[in-house]
């Protein structure tokens, strides 16, 4: 068959939902609803959120504390409307409530989509109880995807939508909505997408994921509550009260992908349960997706119409891409995956649509970001997976699919489905609904609904031109990268450390140099045996030993460069005073940062330094000294940055006093060597001796550079890959 290469795995089982096959776990949700569009998603959120005792856990792909998070009245609650105000407010009003956020550690191909740094600055200030962390555990060119809020463990949200900018809209997609701008004030089109929010089980089953998660990203861990302290969450039921449960007592399947990155295995369940989904149909397979790209879910769609030809497939997806990168790849590729469904001869039982809102004339594109699937009335899907080779392997993805068991289940199913319907083509759920029932062919029902006159509508989609681009883009492989170019292999997880900081630490001690030079030539300096006796007079006071050590612990505090500390410590006592208070000082300093980092804890330092705090852990080891005098020799960060994530995240401090102190020790000699040399031109000055001088500061960069690159290559072969 043109265009597609089939995969052939074992046929699915009986009963669709089958944990270690397409699904993490099946579990069991008391109540379950879908939320379609933000706004509506927004104020069940909201009501949700206000009523945490205890956790609130938010996973996302990004995330604006600017953004309105209200529903389509806006904030009646007294709460500050934009999100990181509300947030600050409910930890404010609760001191023992807890709020994790989760976001992913962005790439620079996104910068012209996303802002370069999330907008949770509004959040600063908030109480410590808000932790935010950003995540960047994953193979070069992945993104967490997964976008999920889970309240107190006994509700949780899960689909399409992130709490951030250019999302808020109404079921109404109404063409010139003056509420639909962003934090900018800039106005942008209509936006649809779909969530689902559960309880019981399924809700506690996310919150494990959520934490699975945030311990293998974070510094600090999540433990796991006990179901008792589940079931004595004071304060009132978190689900929110105007959301009308839809499902009661229903099977919720939750499917993940996660790369192979390190030690951790591929998991492609999201691709797998689409795959028996598809091969389960028997009517109908109706889709609303942002992404149209994987060629084997197009290939698993033809051999489903081609084994049950009464089968109908419909794909509501958006007419077009704003993004410079989306337009140059992902139409293009849809347009390829709807040519080899019609090679496949499955043409006529295909349709791509968009919809569209206003006058058709006039008519406003509507985004399509919704992430869902719903085959016949047996099985409906929401999440966050794009039908695409990224979501299937690369990214991070988490679906739910609710697996109807009864005859209200199905009938809930089909209303679900009338919902959808009802919304795109402006006709209402009532009328979608008969039209649905009365007609057993999907294309036959959507002809009977369709008008051309209607204020909404599904309009077919060409993308021809796309298609001429598809050919020429070379962008393909970095936005949808096919399998062959997800494998990171079986140690990537343990980032090794790189030789460059050392270099930063070459130039730091050359620059310390040069500036004696400068002051040498000064005036005040104009004579070097005066100079030399004034260093000398200091260094023979009682005080000045204690001083210097004082000096060393307070420069660690604020963060002033450990090199120009010892080049002054060496350069004014020289000798064997010199070495020795250089020496005690470095260590003072870094036993003294390390306990502030204790004091302080990862939350207050993830809210500083970001991302930076999960990298410099994950090179940081618990223990062992020949380690964690590597760290010293091979900095992985700034000297008081290290000693403050070691102390924060529990380095254990005996290995970590003794590695300091292994580690600074070759530094401390050669420094203290060169500033003898430095001592010696100021009494004998002569080309000879700075000639000297020079040399040695050369050799002492290349000996410090091979020092480095020789821990690197030890570190490589002998530490083993540790994934949190």
């Amino acid at each position: 068959m043109q265009g597609f290469r089939f995969r052939r795995p074992a046929a699915p089982p009986e009963g669709v939902l089958q944990p270690g096959r397409n699904v993490w776990r099946v579990a069991r949700a008391h109540r379950a609803a879908m939320i379609v569009d933000p706004a509506p998603y927004f104020a069940a959120a909201r009501a949700a959120l206000r009523a945490a005792r205890r956790s609130i856990h938010i996973v996302g792909w990004d995330l604006d504390g600017e953004i309105p998070f209200t529903g389509p009245e806006g904030a009646t609650d007294g709460l500050p409307e934009t999100l990181g105000p509300f947030l600050a407010a409910l930890v404010a009003r609760r001191p023992e409530l807890k709020v994790r956020i989760l976001l992913w550690d962005h790439a620079l191909f996104h910068m012209f989509e996303r802002d370069l740094v999330p907008n949770y600055a509004c959040l600063w200030d908030a109480p410590r109880s808000i932790d935010i962390c950003l995540d960047d555990v994953l193979p070069i060119g992945a993104c967490h995807h997964q976008k999920i809020v889970v309240v107190d463990e006994r509700v949780a949200f899960c689909g399409g939508i992130d709490l951030t900018r250019r999302r808020w809209d109404t079921p109404e997609h109404l063409p010139n909505d003056p509420r639909r701008v962003d934090p900018s004030g800039d106005a942008y089109p209509p936006f649809h997408d779909a969530q689902l929010v559960v309880d019981g089980e399924a809700a506690r089953d996310l919150g494990e994921l959520v934490r699975q998660r945030w311990n293998r990203s974070a510094c600090n861990r999540i433990s796991k509550p006990t179901l008792a302290r589940i079931a004595e969450a004071e304060g009132p039921d978190p689900w929110p009260a105007h959301v009308e449960p839809e499902f009661r007592d229903i099977a919720v399947g939750i499917a993940r992908t996660q790369p192979r990155f390190g030690r951790e295995r591929r998991i492609a369940e999201v691709e797998t349960l689409y795959f028996d989904m598809i091969d389960a149909a028997r009517r109908h397979v109706y889709v609303e997706n942002q992404d149209l790209t994987a060629p084997a879910f197009g290939a698993r769609i033809a051999r489903r119409i081609q084994a049950a030809p009464e089968v109908r497939a419909v794909f509501v997806a958006p007419a077009h891409y704003d993004s410079w990168l989306l337009r140059a790849t992902m139409a293009g590729g849809r347009a390829k995956f709807m040519d080899a469904l019609a090679e496949a001869g499955c043409g006529d039982c295909v349709r791509l649509l968009a919809p569209e809102s206003g006058p058709p004339e006039d008519a406003a594109k509507v985004m399509v970001h919704a992430k869902l699937m719903i085959v016949d009335d047996t099985l409906l899907r929401i999440g966050s997976s794009n039908i695409c080779n990224r979501s299937m392997g690369l990214d991070t993805e988490c679906d739910l699919v609710l697996a109807a068991e009864t005859a209200e289940h199905r009938a809930a199913i089909r209303r679900a489905h009338a919902r959808l319907l009802g919304e795109h083509l402006g006709c209402g759920e009532a009328a979608a609904l008969a039209a649905l029932e009365a007609e057993p062919d999907l294309f036959a029902a959507l002809d009977v609904l369709s008008d051309p006159a209607s204020v909404r509508r599904l309009a077919p989609v060409s993308d021809e031109e796309a298609r001429q681009d598809a050919e020429l883009s070379p962008f393909d492989a970095l936005a949808d990268p096919p399998e062959a170019l997800i494998d990171e292999g079986p140690n990537a997880a343990r980032r090794p450390f790189r030789p460059l900081p050392t270099l930063g630490k070459i130039g730091g001690g050359v620059l310390a140099f040069l500036a004696l030079a400068v002051l040498w030539q000064t005036a005040a300096l104009a004579e070097p045996d005066e100079v030399i006796q004034a260093l000398d007079h200091v260094a023979r006071q009682p005080w000045t030993a204690a001083a210097v050590i004082g000096l060393f612990v307070a420069g660690g505090l604020v963060a002033m460069p450990l090199m120009l500390m010892m080049v002054a410590t060496l350069t004014i006592f020289g000798g064997w005073p010199g070495l020795a208070l250089a020496g005690l000082g470095a260590v003072a300093s870094a036993v003294a940062t390390y306990v502030v980092g204790r004091r302080l804890g990862t939350g207050l330092l993830r809210r500083y330094l970001g991302p930076r705090l999960n990298r410099i852990r994950r090179n940081l080891p618990e223990s062992g000294i020949f380690d964690l005098a590597a760290v010293r020799m091979a900095p992985i960060a700034p000297f008081f940055v290290v000693n403050l994530v070691a102390g924060a995240t529990g380095v254990r401090f005996g290995p970590y006093l003794l590695g300091s102190v292994v580690g600074l020790l070759p530094d401390v000699l050669l420094i203290a060597l060169l500033v003898h040399q430095v001592r010696r031109v100021l009494a004998e000055p002569g080309p000879h001796a700075l000639l000297l001088l020079v040399a040695g500061v050369l050799a002492w960069a290349a000996f410090s550079l091979a020092l480095s690159l020789a821990v690197v290559r030890r570190w490589r072969a002998v530490a083993p890959a540790r994934v949190e």
